[in-house]
């Protein structure tokens, strides 16, 4: 691994270790990637961290994810360790609000944010202040297979006739053209994010992720419309209520299904017979007038405002921004790095995807990580509902409004 010493982060090291007294102690850094890949590329860079800075007696302790969320907010309440890994948006600000976190805002030097761009910066601030340091993302989009889309003499559409008229033509050519899993609901809450973002644009998706619109609004009913074209078409696989989104995934590599609407995490699944077969394409426009925005989940570390050992916790936070380390990151577990001086792997759809989001008007998070936990969860019940029953709209929109007055007004 090599090393890049820019003189920003000369900068930043001098701000942390002037920060606190000279202390040699125990850095404790918690983390839910249990998954065979990131963890071990995670234990990676913790090495790396740790040869860097032998005086920082390095403890890492990894659990899996379920374990973690929930155990979070008792670490952060009770015995915090010195770095967490977190989501940013919606979901920080939610720790950061009562004041669960740390403000790091002296991280981030002109020079930081040069390197990282506004968008970042803006998904781990509140109220101007930063509480937390982002490191990598990743695209949302269409990832279809382009043998099948040839075979029904389609293109990858552009816009919303576009797409209307690949699903029509698909059909006709005994293809499912979009493959989906709504079992674990989550999946739907693309399309709403997507439709929404399209058709209303930003502002108006943010505002409603805040709870400051009703979903009874026409505007909100006019994504429900939209998305009534694509069920009435056939857009969609049947049994997708059944189904998980892995399951809905082997549609696809089966020659069964020709799309998804995904993140980027699932190129690692790629059979080795399907991956050259497989391509990349935004969410087609529906207003051309509506500035483009993208979903473009972002992870990030925090350090909890009760950790112990906050100066070592802001070296750690300032290696992570790194260009090398986000590099090395990128590789192994092919995502995007926020640092714009990293480079990416050489990989034709992480590449596409940081052409798409450092190109966007704005980034937001996903449905569930923008807006609060419980009309999350009741709204994203309503989605795979309205697939399965459109007809029951109003009564869908009504149970969703009915959650967003609970916790918003």
């Amino acid at each position: 691994m090599r090393a890049r010493y820019p003189i920003w982060l000369a900068g930043i090291l001098a701000v942390v270790l002037a920060a606190a007294p000279a202390m040699a102690d125990r850095l404790s850094i918690n983390t839910g990637a249990s998954d065979p890949a990131p963890r071990q590329a995670w234990q990676d860079v913790a090495d790396w961290f740790a040869r860097e800075n032998p005086d920082i007696q390095l403890e890492f302790n990894i659990y899996d994810q379920e374990s973690y969320k929930k155990a979070l907010r008792n670490w952060l309440t009770s015995a915090a360790p010195d770095v967490i890994y977190w989501n940013a948006g919606y979901r920080m600000r939610q720790l950061a609000v009562p004041g669960l976190l740390e403000d790091v805002s002296d991280l981030f030097t002109p020079e930081v944010e040069k390197a990282l761009g506004p968008g970042p910066i803006e998904l781990v601030s509140y109220n101007g202040r930063q509480y937390g340091v982002p490191y990598a993302h990743y695209q949302v989009g269409l990832y279809y297979r382009k043998d099948l889309f040839e075979k029904a003499g389609v293109q990858a559409p552009a816009d919303w006739n576009g797409l209307l008229e690949a699903c029509h033509k698909l059909n006709a050519a005994g293809i499912v053209p979009v493959a989906i899993g709504s079992k674990d609901l989550w999946p739907t809450a693309g399309w709403f994010d997507y439709i929404d973002l399209r058709l209303n644009g930003w502002e108006f998706h943010r505002a409603l992720m805040d709870g400051k619109v009703p979903y009874t609004d026409d505007r909100v009913r006019s994504v429900f419309s939209h998305w009534r074209e694509l069920l009435d078409r056939g857009c969609f696989n049947q049994g997708h209520v059944g189904m998980s989104w892995q399951e809905a995934q082997m549609l696809v590599y089966q020659d069964k299904a020709a799309m998804m609407l995904i993140g980027n995490f699932v190129v690692p699944n790629f059979p080795a017979g399907i991956r050259e077969r497989m391509a990349f394409a935004p969410f087609p426009v529906i207003d051309p007038a509506v500035v483009s925005a993208e979903d473009a989940p972002m992870n990030s570390l925090h350090i909890p405002s009760q950790a112990r050992n906050k100066r070592d916790a802001r070296r750690f936070l300032a290696f992570v921004l790194r260009a090398d380390v986000e590099e090395e990151l990128a590789l192994k577990l092919k995502i995007i790095p926020v640092n714009r001086e990293a480079k990416i792997p050489n990989d034709r759809f992480l590449e596409a995807g940081r052409a798409l989001l450092t190109g966007a008007g704005h980034l937001t998070q996903y449905f569930d990580r923008d807006t609060s936990e419980e009309v999350a969860s009741v709204a994203m019940k309503g989605f795979q509902e309205f697939m399965a029953a459109p007809d029951r709209l109003d009564r869908i929109l009504e149970d969703i409004e009915r959650a967003r007055r609970r916790v918003y007004q």
